[in-house]
């Protein structure tokens, strides 16, 4: 007994050295995954908001709360696991997973870029803020989860693909990092984002005439930065889902696109002082570019499927109605349509 409790401890102890003696791979490599995941974490910050916005504004943070907790749970106890599992037993499939990802983020890209051109509003912003009552609240949560779902699987994939190389140890821990960091982020960008009005309505309310301007900024700057907020998401997504196709498809053996990209970028890389960032901007709009044409052809297989496809038909005009109705606090469309009738 004794020496199976001095075992463990030894085991322990030895744990907790090569924790120590990886902190600092783990912090290095905890950046490096989280840079190349940072157009996704724009975009996870930028769909958050459409959730609550519209609620009774004391719901606000404890709806955002239940979906940190949400998403912090897919990272942690359901993608963390099932990536280090595919990383040690079948570590080839890796790749297929991130352009199986960097394909979605094309997809989704190229669709808001559709829609926008078209002058139709996106799925994104026909979704509800909030419904009447507790359950209703609930499915609102459920539906911002399982949409983060999606984009912390890309998250976590990217962030597996930069420490693919470490040792499993050092990829759960650097993993975990990821995880914590890009989700305390992420929420505390949207709880500010989404109670930037109230400061805004609370410091307009003030005597000071500066405090004043202040909160009408704020109150009346607040559309202009989530729509900004949504137009580099979208450009995040397509720059990000491209360059994976690109280098995916290079990986692969298909080296015809990647290499144009590298030929275009070539004449900016010897400029003096901003070469490097010259080439980098050049490589960046190429993915982008190549990320929006894959998105686009994926939009045509994609979109008369969903048509046909039950979890692929959209809300009808009354549903919709109704949903903005209830966050509104007003009786629903159909409610009114039937007493009236």
């Amino acid at each position: 007994m004794s020496g199976g409790l001095v075992a463990l401890l030894d085991d322990v102890a030895a744990l907790a050295r090569i924790a120590a003696a990886s902190v600092d791979d783990v912090a290095a490599g905890a950046a490096k995954a989280g840079a190349k995941a940072a157009g996704v974490v724009i975009d996870d910050a930028a769909v958050t908001p459409q959730y609550v916005s519209g609620t009774d504004p004391s719901r606000e943070l404890p709806m955002i709360k239940r979906i940190f907790w949400g998403s912090l749970r897919n990272k942690l106890l359901i993608i963390l696991p099932a990536l280090l599992l595919i990383s040690t037993f079948v570590p080839g499939a890796i790749p297929f997973i991130l352009m199986l990802g960097g394909t979605y983020l094309c997809y989704e890209g190229a669709e808001k870029v559709w829609h926008k051109l078209r002058g139709h509003h996106t799925a994104d912003e026909d979704k509800p803020a909030v419904e009447r009552g507790p359950e209703a609240e609930a499915k609102v949560v459920k539906g911002a989860i399982t949409t983060d779902f999606i984009l912390s699987c890309e998250i976590m994939v990217i962030s597996m693909n930069e420490v693919a190389a470490e040792s499993l140890w050092v990829r759960a821990f650097i993993l975990v990092l990821v995880a914590l960091v890009i989700t305390v982020l992420v929420y505390g960008a949207v709880a500010l984002i989404v109670k930037m009005d109230d400061v805004g309505l609370h410091l307009a309310a003030k005597d000071s005439a500066g405090s004043q301007r202040v909160g009408e900024l704020l109150v009346k700057g607040m559309p202009s930065v989530l729509a900004a907020i949504t137009l580099v998401g979208t450009v995040a997504m397509l720059w990000v889902g491209g360059h994976i196709m690109l280098q995916g498809a290079y990986d692969l053996g298909w080296h015809g696109p990647y290499d144009v990209v590298h030929a275009l970028e070539a004449p900016f890389a010897g400029i003096a002082v901003v070469g490097g960032a010259l080439a980098w901007l050049v490589n960046t709009l190429c993915s982008a570019v190549f990320g929006l044409a894959w998105g686009l052809i994926v939009v045509a297989v994609v979109g008369p499927l969903l048509k046909v496809l039950p979890f692929g038909k959209k809300k009808s005009a009354h549903e919709v109605d109704d949903v903005r109705a209830a966050a509104a606090g007003s009786k629903p469309a159909r409610g009114e349509a039937d007493s009236s009738s």
